[in-house]
């Protein structure tokens, strides 16, 4: 699935790769197009993209441009078409985001607001009737589902956690998986196919709000701290100017333009730089997935 995904990035059309290379005064006296992309947010890239093509229409359009719009099945697909110059800017999930900037130098523009927030939180859920009195301790030996390896709440959080703070190993503390997707997650645990999940408490209120997951049908056990949201970034040879046309036009969008512009419940953004970001970074650097600056 990975290779699939890289191949359709790398075959968008090679006549917009110097879209960006103009200063934006140049915009307004030619037309060009851009190329954005948007990582797995919802089950199927169909879904993906029909869900945040009015964002990126209005975007375009700000900028007197025409777009493309590829929504990837895989972060690792997002980060080789953000480094080979196939990206003009893309909305990451924030592990997704870093371990982009790690090997290509993308940098963030701004961060999305859920709820009118910047933060949300990663979850470990588990079946309602589990008798957990210490978390992770009474769970030893249970069956746990985690998330893709470039999942933030999913995978990063938690394994940085294990290793940092409950000082456990969780491949050999739990009878572990890892790569499912959060819905999917969600889903087996409320089915019995696992005792506990990973997940983020947006996507549980999201499932339930939409009746994909029983209120009552998972319960959780434990909450990170906060973490910043997802992620607007654009490749580092990116104008510096157009950068900032990018994210004034961001930040600007209003909660009522946000009804129209984002999925439900989300707000508009806040403006943020690579810093935004380094608790995700600090953390990818302890797991061992990716190098500290020197």
């Amino acid at each position: 699935m990975i290779t699939t995904t890289r191949r359709r990035l790398l075959t968008v059309g090679a006549g917009v790769a110097g879209a960006i290379a103009l200063a934006p005064s140049s915009w307004a006296q030619t037309k060009r197009k851009l190329r954005f992309g948007v990582g797995p947010l919802l089950p199927s890239p169909e879904d993906t993209k029909k869900a945040y093509m009015p964002l990126f229409a209005h975007l375009a359009q700000q900028l007197n441009a025409d777009f493309d719009l590829v929504a990837t099945t895989d972060w690792a697909g997002m980060a080789v078409a953000m480094g080979s110059g196939q990206l003009d800017l893309a909305w990451m999930g924030p592990w997704g985001y870093v371990l982009a900037a790690s090997s290509t130098g993308c940098t963030a523009l701004a961060t999305v607001k859920y709820d009118d927030k910047p933060i949300y939180h990663a979850i470990i859920v588990g079946k309602p009737d589990l008798k957990v009195s210490k978390f992770p301790d009474d769970t030893k030996g249970m069956i746990i589902s985690f998330a893709d390896v470039g999942s933030t709440s999913g995978w990063l959080i938690p394994t940085w956690y294990a290793k940092e703070v409950w000082k456990i190993d969780p491949k050999t503390f739990w009878k572990y998986t890892e790569g499912a997707t959060h819905a999917a997650n969600e889903i087996a645990v409320q089915a019995g196919q696992a005792d506990m999940a990973t997940d983020f408490d947006r996507n549980r209120n999201a499932m339930i709000a939409s009746g994909k997951l029983k209120e009552d049908g998972t319960k959780i056990l434990w909450t990170s701290a906060p973490l910043p949201n997802d992620a607007i970034a654009v490749p580092k040879d990116t104008p510096k100017e157009f950068a900032e046309q990018i994210q004034k036009i961001l930040v600007a969008i209003t909660v009522e333009q946000a009804k129209t512009l984002l999925p439900s419940r989300y707000t508009g953004f806040v403006a943020a730089t690579h810093a935004s970001y380094a608790s995700i970074e600090n953390a990818g650097i302890t797991v061992g997935k990716i190098k500290p600056k020197t």
